[in-house]
Order: C-alpha cells, then sequence, then structure tokens
C-alpha cells in the first residue's frame, strides 16, 4: 500500500505535540510514513519561548521514513497555516493524513486512516476520513456523516479541491436551499453560529468552511467507531478552547474493520450523534432552541 504523508501541525504546546508523536510512533505504520511538521510563528513576544521549546524539540525526532520541518517565519494563524500547509502537500501527494498537536492516538490509527483512503480513493461520494468519533454506543464498526470533519482527518486532492474559503457564499447557500436545520444536525449544535462568526471576524476556523464545503456538495466523511484517537487539548490552552462534546471519548482497544456499507448518510448513527450532541448542550442554550422552535424560526 503508498501509504498517505502525515502532517502535523504545532504551535506552542511543545508537551502536548510529543505526546502526539509518541502515540504515532506506536503505530507500526510509522517507520514507513513521511511526516510534514508545520510550527507556526509566535502571535507576540509572550509566545516565543513556547514556540522556541517546541522547534527544538521537533528537531529531535526520527522514526519516520522522513521527516520535513517547515518553520513559519511569521504567525499564520492556525486557519491559514492549515489550509496553507495542507494545500502544497497534498498537491504533490494526492492524498494525506492531518493531525494537530492536541490528539493522541490509537496504535491502530495510521492501519485504518490509509486502509479507509485506499478503500474509497475512486469513489466520489466520500471526501474524508475521520479518526475520531462520538462517544455513542453503534453497533456497526464505521458508518458515514454528511460533510467533513476535522480531528485526525485525511482526504484525497479531488476531496480537498471542494474546499471553499468563502463563508458568505457557504453561508448563504445552506440558507437558499433550506438546508440550515439540517446542517446543525437537526438544531442539536450549533454550526451556522459558527459561520456567522467566521463572517464576523470573532473566530478563525478553517473546519467549519470544510465541513460546510462538503455538505454543501452532499459528500460523506467516514468514522469509526470507537474512536481511533482522543484529545488531550481540553485544558483552556488550545486555539479555540474547549469543547463539551469531546471530553468523553472512548477510544478503541482494537484495530476497526472497514466494513462494506451503503455510501449514503447512515441515519442511525447520524441520530444518536446528535442525541449526543443534544445532551453535551449547555441547559441555556437547549431552552433557547426550544423557544425558537416554538416560534417557528
Amino acid at each position: 500500500m503508498n501509504l498517505a504523508p502525515i502532517i502535523l501541525f504545532g504551535y506552542k504546546r511543545p508537551r502536548h505535540l510529543q505526546e502526539v508523536v509518541e502515540s504515532l510512533l506506536r503505530n507500526p505504520l510509522a517507520q514507513e510514513s513521511e511526516l510534514f511538521i508545520f510550527s507556526d510563528g509566535p502571535r507576540n513576544v509572550q509566545a516565543e519561548p513556547a514556540v522556541a521549546e517546541l522547534r527544538k524539540y521537533i528537531r529531535t525526532i526520527s522514526g519516520f521514513k522522513k521527516v520535513t520541518i517547515i518553520e513559519r517565519e511569521k504567525n499564520f494563524g492556525l486557519a491559514s497555516n492549515i489550509i496553507g500547509g495542507v494545500t502544497s502537500v497534498i498537491n504533490q501527494y494526492e492524498k494525506i493524513i492531518v493531525i494537530e498537536d492536541d490528539l493522541v492516538l490509537s496504535p491502530y490509527y495510521l492501519e485504518f486512516m490509509n486502509g479507509a483512503l485506499e478503500k474509497y480513493k475512486d469513489t466520489q461520494e466520500v471526501v474524508c476520513i475521520q479518526g475520531y468519533s462520538y462517544p455513542i454506543k453503534y453497533s456497526k464498526p464505521v458508518f458515514f456523516l454528511r460533510g467533513a470533519d476535522c480531528k485526525g482527518w485525511g482526504t484525497w486532492k479531488r476531496g480537498w479541491a471542494l474546499f471553499n474559503p468563502d463563508t458568505q457564499f457557504l453561508l448563504d447557500e445552506i440558507r437558499r436551499q433550506g438546508l440550515s436545520r439540517r446542517f446543525n444536525m437537526e438544531d442539536r449544535y450549533d454550526y451556522i453560529s459558527q459561520l456567522e462568526n467566521q463572517l464576523k471576524g470573532t473566530i478563525d476556523s478553517w473546519a467549519i468552511r470544510w465541513y460546510a464545503s462538503a455538505f454543501l456538495q452532499n459528500k460523506l466523511c467516514l468514522y469509526p467507531c470507537p474512536s481511533l484517537l482522543e484529545d488531550i487539548g481540553l485544558d483552556g490552552d488550545a486555539t479555540h478552547g474547549p469543547s463539551a462534546i469531546l471530553t468523553d471519548t472512548i477510544v478503541t482497544d482494537h484495530p476497526i474493520t472497514l466494513e462494506d456499507i451503503p455510501l449514503e448518510e447512515t441515519e442511525e448513527a447520524r441520530k444518536l450523534v446528535g442525541l449526543h450532541m443534544y445532551r453535551a448542550m449547555p441547559k441555556r442554550a437547549k431552552l433557547k432552541r426550544l423557544l425558537i422552535g416554538r416560534l417557528g424560526h
């Protein structure tokens, strides 16, 4: 199998990134995989020591087929760093696996990701392979959701070609097509607000635009069940802060079987994910959703 290169993005959390790398190296396929590390530049003087410490560590990394380090001279910010890094590598290698500096991986992660990227490489309906999965009680080892996701994910050049950074276009199209409720997982998670905040400039997210781009094209993302990674960045130091729906991740202790399933959104799994999102939603947000629903908005 032709293995996908791994792209690792880091900023100023050297201890987190070291845990990620150590978990990667516990994957048997790591030594056969190329690793690209994108180190973003410091945003301010206060960030300089941590960025320097991270860069000192990444220069010691070994155990992979090849390690390529890209140190940004200035601060790109998370969105621009990831968009630029993914684009540059995928144009050369046709497929990629992407991880950030807060994701600790199962020893079976690379096996699953490379297997799925190979299995669905010519399947136009599928544009994303996801390593993280929600802690749901679903009976099968894999399922599809509409759109794309952002935690320990992979794609092909043809999939990334669908990425549209134009937030206004994405938001307008979702509303024009009457897809807001579906986009919001039947109003169980407020993705629309993320697009609105991206438009206002109060957040800088590539991930919401990746999800919206694939969603509008009616493409699918493959998920494992249970998860092949856990998020260790929920300590308040992450760029976008903690997320309640990730705090109770269940990570697999066995390989995930790439079982054949219909090329369509898995409705049973979607309902379970939506229920999990609703349970994780703060009470105030639930009351707001209920009120909006009763008013017919």
